[in-house]
């Protein structure tokens, strides 16, 4: 299986400008040595205070506020959520570096994607295929209608990449042998039935392509056209692909690759339910809307999304449908840490913006765009309720009596959950007074019945959890010091290994450290990341990174490893001679072995020779 060759790592590692790299994503400035931002991990860019240091020499990234770092290459990835070869892959095309492959063996690793390359290829393929049929295929001629009777426009087709899978479900098999697919292949694509290997998953239907945050086409979703649901009441009106090597729907969003530009610009994103209606606020002029794959608001979707904006605004169906994905993706972001969730009002803005008009029965943004245009669309979206509100709302909605009594304390009960969720204790404090505010009772009720309610399972579970997580104290000595300068300049590694052995070294820390460092020796292998990947503790990892941007061993380097060697050493034996003394006396005391003592004492005189040639050195 191919892999990225290790020359080619090491000079895209090498011809990497540190600032240029992290300057795409953060807008930095320059005090001292180093280049200093606002973190884009936990505080969005909107820190008063930038905490968020690059160092150019070590290549290396550190934040002090949320004690997050490492390489420019890791900084990527956590950017992109792709993995490691893919963010090799982007910096070369950056640095302008052809990567040269080689063979290597074993089950996969993360420099082989040769696999996932096939499977990319075989879908960009077929969606240039479907779209032949939209565009140039009597065939698709209806499916182009229905999609320009929608409000799409050429622009938007040719953007999303919008096709038509044709009726005869001979044809793709076909079709794909022809181009050389095997039949194993093909079994494993997605692209057909796991019962009748031949059928595919999609034909007579208008496809919409799934991207990847690259914009690589990972998966499909099909709509069926209206006449086909008409005659046949069972079939499903979407069908999506199932999961393969390059697709997991939890973790991916349809138009993310499309909305990322205007996403990390404006902070904010535009949540919508399906397909048509993500490609209408795109129609709209709302770049920066996207949807989930048909599945519910997951967390990784939340967490992917977290790394551009601060604000989430949901686009849902006014249906009782809607209003469940609503509540569910509120308690969603608000645990992913989002600073700000609302939902679109697109019923108050119609009224507002088509006055004298029938509006109600319009409850999403395609069907807006089709009755009244791209303009108006775009002008309703202002008309936004909080997250609070919303719930306040629906808890009052969903728990009133015919006669329009309100069971205060199920509604009250209805906000527990959003509770649960906010990360600030300041903010749950402040919720609390709101809800006893509106509900005219008493805060220490409300805050009473909370806690009562709280699950106790779930808290005992957390800490449980959390016990059971191995953790590292990484506590500053001479050892860890040492060790942190080798790590930041490997180089010296070779003539450390000589000098020192493992056993040498008492602090957990340090020894984690001279261990990943052997690894990448015994492999040749170089480059922070290739360390940092070797270590399992977060914190060790982060502590690494703050160091290596500190600048502290960015001066003599290979004198402070000597001096550190040399200090190990000294201290090393002074234990010894401390032992010694401690046994001597214990030998005295019990039997007056001299003769023992005397070996002792020859031990003890050795050591002191050895310590004083350290310090004469």
């Amino acid at each position: 299986m191919a892999l990225i060759s290790k020359t080619s790592i090491a000079e895209v590692s090498s011809r990497l400008d540190a600032v240029s790299v992290v300057g795409d994503y953060v807008r930095l400035e320059k005090k001292g040595g180093r280049w200093w931002g606002k973190c884009p991990f936990h505080g969005g860019g909107q820190e008063k205070t930038p905490s968020f240091k690059v160092d150019p020499d070590s290549k290396m990234y550190y934040c002090f506020g949320c004690s997050k770092g490492g390489s420019v290459i890791s900084f990527v990835m956590e950017m992109e959520k792709i993995s490691y070869p893919e963010a090799i892959k982007t910096l070369a095309k950056k640095t302008g570096i052809e990567l040269v492959m080689e063979e290597g063996s074993g089950a996969e690793t993360e420099n082989d994607t040769s696999a996932k390359e096939e499977l990319y290829e075989l879908y960009k393929r077929t969606t240039v295929t479907f779209k032949h049929f939209l565009l140039e295929k009597p065939e698709g001629k209806a499916a182009l209608n229905y999609i320009k009777e929608r409000g799409i426009s050429d622009r938007m087709i040719e953007q999303f990449n919008l096709g038509y899978a044709p009726s005869d479900r001979d044809f793709l098999y076909k079709f794909l042998q022809q181009k050389g697919y095997s039949d194993q292949f093909l079994e494993k694509s997605g692209l057909f039935s796991s019962k009748y290997k031949k059928l595919p998953l999609f034909s007579g239907r208008l496809m919409f392509p799934i991207s990847d945050l690259q914009g690589r086409i990972v998966a499909f979703g099909g709509r069926a056209m209206p006449t086909a649901l008409q005659s046949d009441k069972e079939s499903p009106k979407y069908i999506n692909s199932p999961e393969t090597g390059i697709y997991n729907k939890g973790q991916v969003l349809f138009a993310i690759d499309l909305a990322k530009p205007e996403m990390r610009q404006s902070k904010t994103v535009y949540l919508a339910e399906g397909y048509m209606d993500v490609i209408a606020l795109h129609e709209a002029g709302i770049s920066n809307a996207v949807a989930p794959l048909g599945t519910a608001f997951t967390d990784s979707q939340v967490s992917l999304l977290n790394r551009w904006v601060e604000k989430i605004v949901l686009i849902f169906d006014n249906d009782e449908a809607g209003h469940k994905a609503a509540y569910k993706s509120i308690i969603a972001c608000r645990k992913g840490k989002i600073p700000s969730c609302s939902l679109s009002n697109l019923q108050e803005g119609l009224k507002r913006e088509i006055i004298g008009e029938e509006t109600g029965k319009f409850k999403d943004p395609a069907e807006i765009l089709q009755k009244f245009g791209p303009n108006v669309l775009k002008n309703i979206l202002k008309f936004t309720i909080n997250d609070f509100e919303y719930l306040i709302f629906r808890g009052r909605l969903q728990n009133a009596s015919a006669d329009g009594n309100v069971n205060i304390n199920k509604a009250v009960e209805f906000m527990f959950p959003y509770l649960d969720s906010l990360d600030s204790e300041i903010d749950r404090d402040d919720c609390i007074t709101r809800i006893a505010d509106i509900y005219k009772i008493e805060r220490g009720a409300v805050k009473n019945d909370y806690s009562r309610k709280k699950s106790k399972t779930y808290r005992e579970l957390d800490d449980k959890t959390e016990a059971q997580k191995p953790k590292l104290q990484i506590k500053r000595n001479d050892e860890l010091s040492l060790l942190t300068n080798v790590a930041v300049n490997q180089q010296l590694y070779a003539d450390f290994r000589k000098a020192l052995e493992i056993k040498e070294i008492d602090d957990p820390a340090a020894k984690e450290i001279f261990i990943a460092l052997e690894e990448c020796f015994k492999h040749d292998e170089n480059g922070i990341d290739s360390l940092l990947s070797r270590i399992e503790d977060d914190d060790l990892r982060n502590y690494i990174a703050d160091r290596g941007t500190s600048g502290e061993y960015s001066g003599d380097a290979r004198r402070f490893m000597e001096d550190g060697i040399k200090k190990i050493k000294i201290k090393r034996l002074e234990k010894r001679i401390t032992e010694i003394n401690a046994q001597m006396r214990e030998d005295e005391r019990k039997s007056f072995d001299f003769l023992n003592i005397d070996e002792l004492l020859a031990e003890k005189k050795y050591i002191d020779s050895q310590i004083l040639k350290l310090k004469d050195k």
